[in-house]
This record gives structure tokens, C-alpha cells and sequence, in this order.
């Protein structure tokens, strides 16, 4: 994951973005604006249809998301495995496993 938040910010900063585009406001703004951008591969089709017809765009805007995500939490200075890690344990107390 470190490797990646390096590569992020290689990025940003190759264009001269950096203190620019990483505000939290606006990288919320900007990782929702991408969810409704993946979310819309799916308008009006199953799962199955939008999959097999916009695989590589539904790739491409799921990483969008993912991009925006880690540069947040790199903006926040959270580790992501620790805030993901911490929600998980705090859902299994919420949302207990169903023993079959």
C-alpha cells in the first residue's frame, strides 16, 4: 500500500497538483463524483449485462475510486489497512456472523 500512496503522489506532484487537489473537501467531492461515474456502467442493466459490456470501463472508474480514496487517507495521514482493519472489527460486533 505504501508503494502505491508513493506512486499517487509521484503523479500529483509530476503535474504540479500537490496542496492544490488534495484538500479533503474536495477529494470526497471527487471520490463520490467517481462512485456515480461507476455506478452509472450499471444504469438500466444486470450485473451480468453491465459486466461483460463495460468490464474495462467499470475497471477504470473502480479505480478512479480507489485512487481517490488512498490519496484522502494519505491527506489525513491514516493508514488505510489500520482504518479499514478497525472497521471491520467495529461491523463484526454490529453485523455478527451467522453460524450455519
Amino acid at each position: 500500500m505504501e508503494q502505491l500512496k508513493q506512486t499517487i503522489r509521484q503523479f500529483i506532484e509530476e503535474r504540479g497538483w500537490e496542496g492544490q487537489y488534495n484538500l479533503q473537501k474536495d477529494l470526497a467531492v471527487s471520490l463520490t463524483l467517481e462512485a456515480n461515474e461507476l455506478l452509472e456502467c450499471f444504469q438500466w442493466k444486470t450485473s451480468k449485462e453491465a459486466v461483460s459490456a463495460k468490464r474495462t470501463e467499470i475497471l477504470e472508474e473502480l479505480a478512479d475510486v480507489f485512487i481517490y480514496a488512498i490519496q484522502m487517507a494519505d491527506a489525513m495521514d491514516v493508514d488505510v489497512e489500520t482504518i479499514v482493519n478497525e472497521k471491520l472489527a467495529k461491523n463484526a460486533v454490529k453485523y455478527p456472523a451467522k453460524h450455519i
